[in-house]
């Protein structure tokens, strides 16, 4: 059974999933490398080339890909991936979501200064976006979520401690 990170920028998919991945000795697959990999080109190119429907578009075929090819993996899903009831579906025929939250001024902290997370919407402040975009997203998020863990003060090691631990109880792994 794969295990599936999903949540919003900055709440600690690619760290959690590396560490998972060591812990577990489980192949990691991030949704967004393999994205770029195929396209040969970064998000913000991608989203700036095709805009963010033709970015979505190309999502859910990678998801669709990844989800029938994996197997005890974990997948680090892009954080627009729930978005997309589809992807979803896809992933949950293979897989348990668990939904990695942080309170908004910790994400804002965390994704500021990270030139590879294009803007989502125009017209307002960098802090309004991400408020407004998280609270669009929180009821698909919820709703695809098995497990809910929020990092805004706890270290990654103790989140994957409490993933595994939750995991082994519920016979995920």
């Amino acid at each position: 059974m794969n295990i599936i990170l999903i949540g919003y920028r900055g709440t600690g998919k690619s760290s959690i999933s590396r560490l998972l991945s060591r812990r577990l000795q489980r192949k990691a697959i991030s949704s967004d490398k393999m994205i770029v990999m195929q396209a040969g080109k970064s998000i913000p190119e991608i989203v700036k080339e095709v805009g963010w429907p033709g970015f979505r578009q190309i999502e859910s075929e990678v998801i669709k890909s990844i989800s029938s090819s994996t197997q005890n993996g974990i997948i680090d899903c892009g954080g627009g991936v729930p978005l997309d009831d589809q992807n979803m579906i896809e992933l949950k025929k293979t897989g348990k979501c668990i939904l990695l939250t942080a309170e908004i001024e910790t994400i804002i902290k965390r994704i500021r200064q990270d030139p590879n997370r294009p803007r989502l919407l125009e017209g307002l402040t960098f802090e309004e976006e991400q408020k407004k975009i998280l609270a669009d997203r929180e009821e698909k998020y919820q709703n695809a979520a098995d497990l809910i863990c929020d990092t805004t003060r706890v270290a990654p090691h103790v989140t994957v401690g409490k993933i595994v631990e939750y995991s082994k109880r519920n016979s995920w792994i």
